[in-house]
């Protein structure tokens, strides 16, 4: 028994002897530097493609048939990545040639593992199809206000996988582009916004519109974002509360800043008026006594 121990320990240990460990080393340095080599030819060319992919897009006179600036931001954002994606496939194809995988007998043997990969990645070729679509409809372009079931904000990037979107509080959301299926974007049409004062049920209503009248010839003429003249609604109950309402129509995207800006000077001739307010607190009738 100890024989044959002994003659496998000799066995072993002749190959071990019998090893170039100077080929190897100059072997292993070799495959290593030229993967160096291969990384920095990489880094290289991806920031060239870049560079030209900027400076195509920078130069308007090459993408006017795109018409709108959030239009061209999306190209210019989809281009980049396309062409990302595509440098990283083929360093990840160098790098298995260079270290001795069998890439080109791997790619036509794998036909049961092609099979399990597809249905792996039927989330993200459903992500890369949806996204095209998007993007072709024109549904959604970077710097868009949109809203996406319960998520709302600007379009920052619009990938082949994920849309980001920025909400108001600064969160940045990663949509899967396969879980898109209804989209409100408010930044395609001019918006409506309803500017609402609540009223005390003892105010005179053709005063109050008379005066919102003579605010509105002042604030028109300086507010060139107004779409049309504002519409007096007049008194209507919302949630049990009386308030006179008009609306403005307005370019989209400066609707809430208007709308608090009419609000505004609104209140400051109503009060000057002496018009009662529902947010002031009315007297009771034990007070008034």
């Amino acid at each position: 028994m100890n024989s044959v121990v002994n003659k496998q320990v000799q066995q072993v240990t002749k190959v071990f002897t019998d090893l170039s460990w100077h080929e190897i080393s100059q072997h292993f340095f070799s495959r290593l530097l030229l993967i160096v080599v291969t990384l920095l030819l990489f880094c290289v060319l991806l920031w060239l493609g870049r560079l030209i992919i900027d400076h195509l897009f920078v130069e308007s006179n090459h993408v006017k048939f795109l018409q709108s600036s959030n239009r061209v931001a999306t190209i210019h954002a989809l281009t980049l990545n396309i062409y990302r994606y595509t440098c990283y496939f083929f360093l990840l194809y160098a790098i298995l040639s260079e270290i001795g995988v069998p890439v080109g007998t791997l790619i036509a043997g794998a036909g049961i593992f092609s099979i399990a990969l597809g249905l792996g990645a039927q989330g993200f070729v459903s992500d890369m199809v949806t996204g095209f679509f998007i993007l072709l409809e024109q549904q959604l372009d970077v710097g868009d206000v949109v809203k996406v079931d319960s998520i709302k904000g600007t379009v920052t990037a619009l990938g082949l996988r994920t849309t980001q979107i920025t909400s108001s509080d600064g969160t940045l959301n990663y949509i899967p582009n396969r879980n898109i299926t209804t989209v409100q974007n408010f930044s395609r049409n001019n918006m409506v916004a309803n500017v609402d004062i609540r009223i005390s049920a003892k105010a005179p209503l053709e005063k109050i519109a008379e005066i919102i009248s003579e605010e509105n010839k002042k604030l028109v003429a300086n507010i060139p974002e107004l779409r049309s003249t504002p519409v007096i609604v007049g008194p209507v109950n919302v949630g049990g509360q009386l308030v006179f309402r008009v609306t403005i129509t307005t370019q989209n995207g400066v609707q809430d800043k208007i709308a608090s800006h009419f609000l505004s000077d609104y209140l400051k001739a109503l009060r000057k008026n002496k018009i009662p307010l529902g947010w002031v607190n009315e007297p009771s009738p034990s007070q008034n006594s």
